[in-house]
């Protein structure tokens, strides 16, 4: 753990546990170095965190306050100005219209630099075909975290956006088998499978994802699902529909390209379970992307690609340059290594809990 994720937790715990009260002004930075032995840069970056998780606030001129309430009805992270525009807003805000805002820009920021001081010259280097190691060594970790999904770093790839991976994944599976996405879909997942000139299915959804009837009349061999709040009906297919989704795989020696495209804002307490982390036979291929936990305009996206096909994808597609700036990937590493990414997530999750609590009342 570094110095000011230590220092972090030490204040945490000393204001959760009412060392420090609400309204409690904080040492000095320069104080608390001097008695901690950090400097003032490590000591400025616990704060500041504390402050993006809404123990604290910054005073200009005066210094950091604590804001944190024991029992608080309000979800830690958001601040005074959150809580009031919650007792405003009681509908659950997509990103676009409301959690910008939660977003900690001025952490991005400083991520940035780091990584330009750290790194220097080498954001010139070309990156590995698959994706800069950092990255995807990070990737494989934070699955491991977040979705119980035990990956290798050379099973992933990196490209710029989903829409460039859906490319990949034809080229790779080839433009002679039929393709099946979900009815109602995504329309620009549609739009790409055609401009690549595939035979394609629409399969009809009903209330736990595809209905049976439509998977076993399908032609297909390749089955493109979005298990997770499927875009535009909302859907979450249950258990029992991911395990049909695979046995169907199964069964046709087919594949499964699995968009797991905003599960990280569920309101579940955990994430639902994978298709890939539930297929050990190889059959799912796993994509992701930035656009929607932090922005449109980070047009970075992943696969994790199952070992059987890593012969295949680096055959068909392993010549290609990665397609994402050196530098964009070494921000992302360093973003998500540091805690902030997944701290991020919660924010928004805590936010959306409490929304979907009040439009309930």
């Amino acid at each position: 753990m570094t110095g000011y994720m230590k220092l972090y937790t030490q204040l945490r715990e000393k204001i959760t546990r009412r060392i420090y009260h609400e309204g409690d002004r904080l040492p000095s930075k320069r104080q608390l170095a001097d008695e901690s032995g950090y400097s003032v840069i490590t000591v400025e970056h616990a704060y500041e965190l504390l402050a993006e998780e809404g123990y604290v606030e910054p005073r200009e001129r005066s210094g950091y306050y604590v804001i944190y309430k024991e029992g608080d009805s309000y979800p830690v992270g958001e601040g005074k100005k959150v809580r009031r525009r919650l007792s405003e807003r009681i509908v659950v805000e997509r990103r676009d219209e409301g959690e910008r805002d939660l977003f900690p820009f001025s952490a991005f920021a400083r991520t940035m630099r780091n990584v330009l001081s750290n790194y220097g010259e080498k954001i010139l280097d070309p990156s590995p075909n698959k994706g800069c190691v950092e990255l995807r060594e990070t990737l494989a970790s934070y699955l491991a975290r977040s979705r119980h999904m035990e990956v290798s770093p050379e099973a992933i790839l990196i490209g710029s956006g989903a829409e460039y991976l859906y490319g990949l994944n034809v080229q790779v599976l080839g433009r002679n088998r039929v393709y099946a996405l979900e009815n109602p879909s995504y329309e620009k997942i549609r739009k790409v499978y055609e401009a690549s000139q595939v035979p394609l299915e629409m399969l009809t959804m009903g209330k736990e994802g595809i209905e049976t009837e439509e998977l076993q009349r399908s032609r297909a061999s390749v089955l493109h699902v979005t298990p997770f709040n499927s875009y535009p009906s909302g859907i979450t297919a249950s258990a029992s529909k991911r395990a049909e989704y695979i046995r169907w795989a199964r069964a046709r020696k087919g594949y499964i390209i699995e968009d797991d495209f905003d599960s990280e804002f569920t309101l579940l307490s955990k994430p639902e379970d994978t298709l890939f982390s539930l297929s050990p036979g190889g059959e799912v291929i796993y994509m992701n992307s930035f656009s929607k936990t932090i922005a449109p305009s980070i047009r970075v996206g992943y696969l994790v690609i199952p070992e059987s096909l890593l012969p295949l994808y680096e055959e068909k597609v392993g010549f290609y340059s990665c397609t994402v700036p050196v530098f964009d990937q070494l921000v992302l590493a360093e973003f998500i290594m540091s805690g902030r990414f997944e701290r991020h997530i919660n924010r928004v999750r805590r936010k959306r809990r409490k929304l979907e609590a009040l439009r309930k009342r």
